[in-house]
């Protein structure tokens, strides 16, 4: 599957994803996209935001010249997420996701709905992502569901899974980007969430983290940050420190 994201920009600010999930408000969405669109690559809607607001956030903050990640991780039978995955291309987004774990037939009729709406549409395909592991699980959680892996034996597995099935990349954590891009190769795009700039969050429930210079240095395509720029007292330049290390991270 061809998309217009298959190969990451030389922008490196365009590796940055915003985490736009908050408030009951989308005005208040809306002053974050306003914000931040030149300073960063992308906005992640998540289940949150379109829950609360619907399709409209997606229209109205590419209204503003902003791309849009809805990260929405469709898990159900191949059918409903092949139908889902449709309504996705449709909106006009420039990435999505799915679930890897809805197995290898539901992932090849995600894939084979993104190409035909697209042709259909006469527009470039999204790229699709599958989820691997949650940032928020680790070992012994994965040992209380009593899977017999690690967390980067079970990204892996998956990553190689969605690999067959013509995914175009996975979201994984940082942590598990060095096993992937060797068993994925050098063209499968690796989008990691759970990054962190060495310091706490509030209320942060994210167990396996790196920092932005890290998680680029390992062969992350693009990192999604959300807190620790929401909550920053300077939002922009925060968003501007993480290029920064993003640019010291290619370097490495």
């Amino acid at each position: 599957m061809l998309s217009k994201m298959q190969a990451p920009s030389k922008n490196n600010r365009d590796k940055l994803i915003f985490a736009l999930d908050l408030g009951e408000d989308m005005n208040e969405a809306i002053k974050w996209a306003d914000l931040l669109k030149d300073h960063v690559g992308m906005f992640k809607i998540g289940k949150e935001a379109f829950t609360r607001f619907g399709p409209s956030v997606v229209s109205r903050i590419m209204e503003k010249g902003g791309e849009v990640f809805l990260d929405l991780k469709f898990h159900d039978i191949p059918n409903t997420v092949a139908m889902a995955s449709e309504a996705a291309v449709k909106l006009g987004i420039s990435m999505f996701n799915i679930h890897a774990l809805g197995g290898r037939e539901m992932m090849e009729r995600a894939v084979d709905s993104v190409s035909n709406a697209a042709r259909v549409m006469g527009a470039v395909p999204p790229v699709l992502l599958a989820v691997t592991v949650l940032t928020s699980l680790d070992d012994s959680d994965l040992e209380d569901m009593e899977f017999n892996c690690s967390t980067r034996e079970l990204a892996l597995k998956l990553a190689v899974s969605a690999r067959k099935a013509g995914v175009s990349g996975v979201v994984a954590s940082a942590r598990d980007v060095i096993p992937i891009r060797e068993a994925c190769g050098k063209d499968f795009i690796i989008v990691t969430p759970g990054i962190r700039l060495g310091s706490k969050v509030a209320g942060d429930d994210q167990k396996r983290v790196l920092t932005p210079g890290d998680a680029i240095a390992m062969g992350a395509d693009y990192i999604v940050v959300g807190r620790p720029i929401r909550l920053a007292d300077d939002p922009v330049a925060v968003a501007d420190k993480i290029t920064e290390e993003i640019s010291r991270g290619l370097a490495d």
